[in-house]
């Protein structure tokens, strides 16, 4: 016992580690890239640089220092009623930065301030808005891919090198090997544009408050894009693991002791089949929830995949790297619940041991 809770908090901290490394190049590297806004109107270009300048990423220079040749990473002239005025920024080293970023997560929890995708907006404030987008599909297509794909496996594995084995597995690889946004667009293409019985696009929340007929069907073909590869890859894992358990000598002296082909099934292969297969469920949600990202760009869906991708492209930093603690965290904590979940299925396998 003592082992196990040694092993958890070793880690607990590990991740916390891994995590702090993570960021901390990542930052190390955006900060090396040139800060862009796109902050239109004057009073928001005002707020943002005095933003950068209240938090210490930035310092004002005096426009008559700037006119004799003191340096300064960025001018920003502004034209109000006529009148043109300059003014001029220059940034602190990067390692003063990376302290300030630092100490403004773990004094206020702030992430920073988005400079392009929502200009002044917290970057953190705009990634809890989009994330129940994400996660309310990917949570739907995993408690439906799941058991469907579970029980696809179990049946194939049952019905070995028979017609039904051999159908559920053609579909099994050619789902496997179909990307999802080809299938997302093939779907596009045939339920939307074609036949018009789904929407084409994801509907606003007023559209969706509306009509909530069109807000269910408006996750039929997302959910189904992400469900139909993460079915198959449950169902060839199954079929693989309870093909082969079904196949031990421990199964067959199971039998010999008087336990008929669906006790021995049920009370032994299955359980000793489910040992990989239960951590995999962990980490194919975690697989789904970074393959969503071009799904979300392509039906317009509002969520944390197509704000991260935007991001990146209007090279919004700030909002990148909150977007990246949000997966890096998820991520490194699934790992660790993939391990513990060792010890839950199989009982004989001991968290810490050395053995």
């Amino acid at each position: 016992m003592k082992a196990s809770i040694k092993y958890v908090i070793e880690r607990i901290l590990f991740i916390f580690l891994t995590l702090f490394i993570i960021l901390s190049a990542t930052y190390m590297l955006l900060q090396l890239m040139p800060l862009e806004t796109g902050a239109a109107k004057p009073e928001q270009l005002l707020s943002f640089w005095d933003y950068q300048v209240r938090c210490g990423y930035y310092y004002e220079v005096d426009p008559a220092d700037a006119a004799n040749g003191a340096h300064y990473d960025q001018l920003v002239s502004l034209t109000i009623g006529g009148t043109t005025t300059n003014f001029y920024y220059a940034k602190y080293s990067v390692w003063h930065c990376y302290i300030v970023w630092l100490s403004g997560i773990f004094t206020r929890w702030d992430w920073g301030v988005s400079t392009n995708l929502e200009p002044n907006r917290s970057a953190l404030e705009i990634i809890m808005t989009r994330l129940p987008y994400s996660m309310r599909i990917n949570l739907i297509a995993s408690l439906i891919s799941i058991p469907v794909g579970i029980g696809f496996g179990v049946l194939a594995a049952l019905k070995k090198n028979t017609w039904v084995d051999t159908f559920i597995s053609t579909l099994i690889m050619v789902f496997i090997s179909v990307p999802s946004f080809v299938l997302i667009s093939f779907l596009l293409i045939w339920l939307a544009y074609g036949t018009h019985w789904l929407p084409n696009v994801w509907p606003s929340d007023a559209q969706a408050a509306a009509s909530p007929s069109l807000a269910i069907k408006a996750y039929v073909i997302p959910v189904a894009s992400l469900c139909f590869g993460s079915i198959a890859g449950f169902a060839r894992y199954t079929r693989a693991e309870l093909t082969e358990v079904m196949s031990s000598e421990f199964l067959l002296l199971a039998r010999t002791k008087g336990l008929t082909r669906g006790q021995s099934i049920v009370r032994h292969a299955l359980r000793n089949s489910m040992v990989p297969i239960i951590p995999m469920v962990i980490s194919e949600f975690i697989s789904i929830l970074s393959g969503s990202m071009i799904l979300e760009q392509l039906y317009g869906i509002p969520g944390i995949g197509d704000m991260f991708v935007n991001a990146l492209t209007m090279r919004d930093w700030p909002v990148v790297m909150a977007d990246m603690g949000i997966y890096t965290t998820i991520g490194l904590a699934a790992t660790l619940i993939i391990d513990l979940s060792y010890g839950i299925v199989d009982p004989r396998i001991r968290m810490g041991a050395r053995k």
